[in-house]
């Protein structure tokens, strides 16, 4: 290892969302020096990388994502960081190291912990893994009432500190399904956007429709209910539009559920730029289902046991010591979140959701499933909607309708969904192709390649 040289290659920065008017927390100096309990106090979304002599640290909340690679280079490790995987690559084959690249090699720093890396030459040392956020389990009073109100309230707050970002005047969109979660998100808005001396109908919910979908039958139903015909807007698009293979190259991921709701979304969000191009803000409530654990035991290996044991399971995987946890993805919605921010950042929006706030996830995990449920997984399916109905009962006044559960690209799509469903087999050999000719011409014998030993080559400037 050379001394005197720095590597590590921040190609984007501290970033945040959401935070607190309140918050001056400096969030890069504190994970710079590993201060697990500053950040503990921090509010809102943000990831950020430091360094203290030879050790990165990176962290990041729920919102944000954040990846990085290790290159060689001028006898030690560089470290090059980014948010997406072809940030990482492109940055490489700038610098002549892209036959260095395998995506599969990046890595994705799990979502509310603080991640330290030494850049002490080879083999790379493994990570360090320190949490900066452990929400208390089932401490919460045993009333759907109280936890309703408690959970509401929480993403309330949370939501509250977004809208102070955003200009009081500014037209707000929401992806509305008509289901709990952007049903609720949508009152709320309404409510704090008034209190704030907003108007309130300035936030405009639309809803996808591919022929046939559900979703745009009961989102009328409800915005009819709740008087709200007049901001909400159905877009109609056909089901050509949904290209699985463009969604999977911006997302970078192949979990086929996480691809088609992408698609989805890509495909409403793209109608919604074209339709009105100056709107910015955009919220949805992505995080809720993880929230309540509301997802159905027998699409999947789980058990109510294994849900119940893991309190964060939905949110974050089976945890960062676990046999499942994946390096290159993380796990839970720490790693699927891609599906709704890449989407956002495609088209040129600033989204948010407040059910993926540390507040909202803390005032869930306090909600006493084991006694609230009994045993019973009928029940699970049912606590959500009485939890959130209650809890905007008491935030609002509003007797929330409750509309029955279905997946984002289920509901959009009617009879055409069953066309575009796909194996993640299939959905992992399109991330692979799409690859292939990147990395087949960074491997180029003919390429202007630059070798790890080369000391006459300058040092990037991005480097810091």
């Amino acid at each position: 290892m050379l001394q005197g040289i720095d590597r590590l290659v921040d190609l984007v920065g501290v970033r945040s969302s959401g935070r607190s008017a309140t918050d001056s927390i400096d969030v890069g100096a504190a994970v710079s020096v590993s201060d697990i309990d500053t950040l503990a106090k921090t509010t809102g979304q943000w990831a950020a990388v430091g360094r203290e002599g030879n050790t990165v640290r990176l962290a990041r909340t729920m919102g944000i994502p954040l990846r990085y690679f290790v290159a060689k280079m001028f006898h030690g490790p560089f470290l090059i960081v980014s948010d997406r995987i072809d940030s990482l690559y492109d940055w490489c084959v700038e610098h002549k190291i892209g036959w260095q690249f395998d995506p599969l090699y990046t890595r994705m720093v799990p979502a509310h912990y603080l991640l330290e890396i030494d850049q002490i030459g080879c083999p790379d040392p493994s990570p360090r893994y320190h949490r900066f956020f452990s929400p208390p389990v089932g401490t919460g009073d045993a009333s759907v009432a109280s936890c309703g109100q408690r959970y509401v309230n929480a993403a309330a707050a949370a939501l509250k500190n977004w809208l102070h970002t955003v200009p009081l005047d500014a037209q707000i969109g929401l992806a509305y399904s008509g289901g709990i979660d952007s049903t609720s998100l949508w009152l709320l808005a309404r409510q704090l956007l008034a209190d704030m001396g907003g108007n309130p109908d300035n936030i405009l919910a639309f809803t996808l429709d591919l022929g046939g979908g559900k979703d745009a039958v009961q989102a009328r139903e409800i915005a009819n209910q709740l008087n709200l015909t007049r901001q909400h807007i159905v877009v109609t698009a056909s089901p050509d539009e949904i290209n699985l293979n463009e969604t999977i190259a911006i997302i970078e991921d192949y979990h086929p559920l996480d691809v088609q709701c992408a698609a989805s979304a890509l495909c409403l969000l793209k109608h919604i730029r074209n339709d009105y191009p100056n709107l910015k803000y955009l919220l949805d409530g992505d995080g809720g289902d993880e929230n309540l654990k509301d997802y159905p035991l027998e699409d999947s290996d789980l058990t109510l046991s294994s849900v119940l044991r893991n309190p964060l399971l939905y949110q974050e995987g089976w945890g960062v010591d676990a046999i499942k946890h994946s390096l290159t993805y993380t796990g839970g919605l720490s790693r699927s979140y891609v599906r709704s921010f890449a989407p956002a950042a495609y088209y040129g929006f600033t989204a948010y959701s407040p059910y993926v706030s540390r507040e909202a996830i803390e005032a869930a995990c306090a909600i006493p499933f084991d006694v609230l449920l009994d045993g019973s997984i009928e029940r699970l399916y049912t606590l959500k909607s009485e939890v959130v109905t209650a809890g905007i009962k008491a935030a609002t006044g509003i007797d929330m309708p409750s509309a029955p559960k279905r997946r984002f690209q289920d509901g959009i799509g009617g009879d055409n969904y069953r066309d575009w469903r796909v194996s993640k087999a299939w959905c992992r050999q399109v991330f692979i192709k799409q690859w292939e000719s990147r990395l087949s011409a960074a491997w180029d014998p003919a390429a202007d390649r630059l070798s790890g030993n080369d000391l006459s080559a300058p040092v990037p400037e991005r480097a810091k």
